[in-house]
């Protein structure tokens, strides 16, 4: 009696206490989550890594006197030639920012050879590296530079590129959490068909949510993890992505077990120990996937691979305590109207998937194979991706520093109008600068500040930025300056290095994740064969995904080229991602066979059971995805638009019939070299109908 007094009591108290536990860490964390974008830089620079030329460049420019510098280009342009009344305007709205700032040198003009427009370079290290005091900057030139009459003026140059690039990261953490909540409160409740159900989940979200900044600030200030815009938007979606994936999978087996128990604290109970080892084991794969990109070069990526981790992290430990115990709490009663009663059966319906699967189950083979083709046919696709993006092709909707870019671009075809920085040794920089000048490739150089040892020389290429032929001028430069111990940086050579790094870290950390998700498939599964078939399911879906952008970016989309980093991070949250729904799928498939069914019935029963809540994951994960292709920068939507489809696929074609045929044609090899693999089998018997 005492025994079971006990027991209610602790019914009553744990989820109380659990919900206090998280109350209070809330109150703890709260504040450290609002300092979550404070810390997050989005410098060029700030995504190369340490040992690349341009980081060195922009290093070098910190010690000079009065620091890194904001270079600025002012651009006065009429269609048909300047008048002298324009020449003017110009000279004296220079002549005002000069008055207004503490600029590095005097500006002055440089004609185009049409005389219809007029550049001047503007450079100041007033701002430093205060991002604040250079967007007041360049806010501040582009206020005094104004057009009247048709003179079109605009403020380009590396410092206002950076600028219109802060802006776009600065709004991406808002925009993208209230239309990611927007996309999950629809999706839910459609699935869940209640109008109370969809606040925990989304609820518990929020709160894995503040967590994840919290953490992510911490490793940041603890261990000086690099956190961009783009790593913190993704971690954004990954919290309430896979959060929301972890609540389906459990608020379905609990609602199938309150049908079990009287008691909701022991149908929680029951639904976590069903379900628990597949969640952790999914969330397993996503972080020890993500931990791979610290083996990365490019800062970025690698400070990506943590900041993620404590974000699927976070949505695993809130689904698994808070989420429980506040159902727990709630009762049946927040399941209304469609309340789960103690001993009823579920309303009999016939299963879309049990019906899918018996027919993939009919011509196994001719189903595995039509669908391995139609995977390798669109992965043909990546073909048709175009070459690397360039810096004035990344926005969606081209600022002023875009547009300042283009007229430069073609009304100054003889010389570059980003120029290249090289760093030289003050001691050689004569020397430095004569080599420079003799560079093939290379239209003007001249020499600039001097300090800490170093001298700083712009170089001007004859190539527009970013071209082929620009390209081969880094490149003579960097070959030709080296033994003077220079250094070539500048963005046209950042981007250069970015590509560089990526195309490394493609070649170290594909095999590093494959080998991660693996081992923990082997560990779950107690199998080779099986870990493999999900492996091979996921890298195709990846290839697929990728071919499905080559044939819309371009085509569709008018995108002229392809980020550097689509396809590394498309891989690792593919595959991370991907074998989240083979684990659901095949740990019921293994649990069935354990429990004696013959290879055949427990792939189609676990399609049965599983693939409705792997469907509205798969759906909600896309979806939230997706959200990233409504921001405004070009590498964003490509990675949201890749990931978004190829868990589509992966979800209604791969898990649904490839997989499940795989399973059926293989039979016990499936699970080879485990116990499961030498089971005697069963004398195969007729096939019978599924049952509804």
């Amino acid at each position: 009696m005492g025994d079971a007094r006990t027991h209610v009591r602790r019914r009553r108290l744990v989820p109380w206490a659990v919900v206090g536990l998280w109350l209070a860490a809330l109150v703890l964390v709260g504040p450290l989550a609002g300092k979550f974008s404070e810390v997050q830089q989005n410098r060029a620079v700030d995504y190369l890594p340490d040992s690349a030329d341009s980081t060195q460049v922009a290093r070098i420019q910190d010690e000079l006197p009065g620091g890194e510098s904001t270079d600025l280009v002012l651009v006065y342009h009429r269609d048909g030639g300047l008048s002298a009344a324009d020449r003017q305007t110009a000279a004296a709205q220079v002549a005002e920012v000069e008055g207004a700032y503490d600029l590095t040198d005097t500006p002055r003009g440089i004609p185009s050879a049409d005389g219809s427009t007029l550049m001047y370079p503007v450079s100041s290290t007033e701002p430093g590296q205060d991002e604040e005091a250079r967007n007041a900057f360049v806010d501040g030139v582009r206020g005094i530079a104004d057009g009247t009459g048709g003179l079109g003026v605009e403020v380009g140059g590396p410092g206002a590129l950076g600028t219109d690039m802060g802006k776009v990261f600065e709004t991406i953490d808002g925009t993208l959490l209230l239309a990611t909540l927007g996309v999950v409160t629809v999706l839910l409740v459609l699935i869940y068909r209640s109008p109370f159900l969809w606040l925990v989940p989304l609820a518990v979200a929020g709160v894995a949510a503040a967590l994840a900044m919290a953490a992510g600030y911490g490793m940041h200030e603890l261990f000086d993890v690099t956190i961009t815009g783009q790593s913190g938007g993704i971690m954004t979606v990954l919290v309430l992505g896979a959060g929301t994936d972890y609540a389906l999978l459990l608020v379905s087996r609990y609602r199938e077990e309150l049908r079990r128990h009287e008691r909701p604290y022991d149908a929680m109970r029951a639904a976590l120990r069903g379900c628990g080892p597949a969640i952790l084991a999914s969330s397993g794969t996503v972080a020890a996937g993500l931990l791979c990109l610290l083996a990365a070069d490019l800062n970025s990526s690698s400070g990506m691979g943590p900041v993620g981790m404590v974000g699927v992290l976070a949505a695993l430990v809130a689904m698994t305590t808070l989420l429980p115990a506040i159902l727990v709490l709630l009762g049946r009663r927040v399941f209304w109207p469609l309340i789960p009663a103690f001993g009823s059966a579920p309303k009999a319906r016939r299963s879309l998937f049990a019906a899918m699967g018996t027919s993939a189950a009919r011509r196994p083979a001719a189903v595995l194979a039509g669908g391995a083709a139609l995977l390798g046919a669109l992965a043909l696709g990546t073909l048709n991706l175009s070459g690397d993006l360039k810096q004035e092709d990344s926005f969606t909707d081209r600022p002023e520093s875009i547009t300042a870019m283009e007229t430069l671009a073609e009304e100054y075809p003889e010389r570059s109008s980003s120029p290249l920085t090289v760093m030289a040794p003050t001691d050689r920089a004569d020397a430095v600068l004569r080599k420079a000048r003799s560079t093939e490739g290379v239209a003007d150089a001249t020499a600039g500040r001097s300090g800490a040892g170093w001298t700083e020389i712009s170089v001007f290429a004859t190539a527009a930025p970013e071209t082929a032929g620009e390209t081969r001028t880094i490149e003579a430069l960097r070959d030709g300056l080296d033994d003077h111990g220079a250094h070539v940086g500048g963005l046209s050579a950042q981007q250069l290095d970015l590509a560089d790094s990526e195309s490394r870290d493609r070649k170290v950390i594909v095999p590093l994740v494959l080998a991660a998700v693996f081992v923990i498939l082997v560990v779950l599964l107690r199998s080779l064969v099986a870990p493999l078939l999900l492996l091979a399911a996921v890298v195709a879906v990846w290839g697929a995904a990728l071919g499905i952008g080559g044939l819309v970016f371009e085509p569709l989309l008018g995108f002229t080229g392809t980020d550097p980093g689509l396809g590394l991070l498309s891989f690792v949250f593919l595959v991370a991602l991907g074998v989240d729904y083979g684990i659901f799928l095949m740990h019921r498939m293994r649990e069935e066979s354990l429990n004696g069914a013959e290879p055949e019935a427990a792939a189609l029963t676990a399609l049965r059971t599983t693939g409705g809540v792997i469907a509205s994951a798969g759906v909600v994960l896309a979806a939230t995805f997706a959200v990233l292709t409504t921001l405004p920068l070009v590498p964003l939507v490509e990675l949201g638009f890749v990931i978004a489809v190829g868990v589509l696929l992966d979800t209604f074609l791969v898990r649904t019939y490839l997989v499940t045929t795989a399973s059926v044609l293989l039979r016990r090899r499936m699970w080879w070299p485990g116990g499961l693999s030498r089971a005697p089998e069963a004398v195969p018997r007729e096939r019978q109908p599924e049952p509804v």
